[in-house]
């Protein structure tokens, strides 16, 4: 499994997918819907597997002395890896609004979706969604990614606009919460992403391992 991964990392990927993750630094600009960061971060990947798909990378991996579940778990592992990395600058930069810029006039001003736990919450669905629907969706064939990734993107734009109206609506403003006020609930529906984001990418490898069982390559 590490040499797998290992291949991922150093073979199958491409270098937009390293340099996409700088997107996660997207959570400091006030004014801008800072979700659009985990999607740029999931285009990188994308790129990955359209580079791995071009050099017929499955059918390579495929006759390694390899389980067929261990290909996909390299697919998985990889992704992950690169959401993760993006989290961390995400966090970083959730971590730095809520204390030493949260009285910062363009923030405070910020008609858009605040960077705090909530936010970061809903960056781990996002990308557990597309773990989900197109990494999910590319092993249903291991070669198609192109309606799985159509989905992703509509799935993805509506959690954006949907996490962005919601502060809006009365009665929902402490999700726009700045520095640690309504900590309480920020912390559970932070808890919340992490644990949607464990479960659809679980549910998404252990799908995306039955389906590939069964392509004969």
């Amino acid at each position: 499994m590490k040499n797998i991964l290992k291949k991922e990392l150093s073979l199958s990927a491409s270098i937009l997918s390293y340099l996409f993750i700088a997107f996660g630094a997207m959570f400091f600009i006030p004014g801008y819907p800072i979700l659009c960061g985990v999607f740029f971060v999931t285009l990188g990947i994308f790129q990955s597997f359209q580079n791995a798909r071009e050099a017929n990378d499955i059918v390579f991996s495929a006759l390694l002395p390899v389980a067929k579940r261990d290909v996909v778990k390299g697919k998985f592992l990889f992704s992950c890896f690169i959401e993760l990395c993006s989290i961390v600058l995400m966090a970083i930069a959730t971590i730095l609004r809520m204390t030493a810029l949260k009285d910062a006039a363009a923030y405070r001003n910020n008609a858009m979706m605040n960077a705090n736990l909530f936010a970061l919450g809903m960056a781990l669905v996002i990308f557990g969604l597309f773990n989900l629907i197109f990494i999910g969706g590319f092993f249903k064939t291991a070669y198609k990614f192109g309606k799985p990734f159509v989905a992703h993107i509509i799935v993805t734009f509506a959690m954006i606009g949907i996490c962005e109206a919601l502060h809006h609506i009365p009665g929902l403003s402490a999700l726009n919460a700045f520095g640690f006020e309504n900590f309480a609930l920020q912390l559970s529906l932070l808890i919340f992403g992490i644990v949607s984001y464990t479960a659809l990418t679980l549910l998404s490898y252990l799908r995306a391992c039955r389906n590939f069982e069964r392509i004969d390559l």
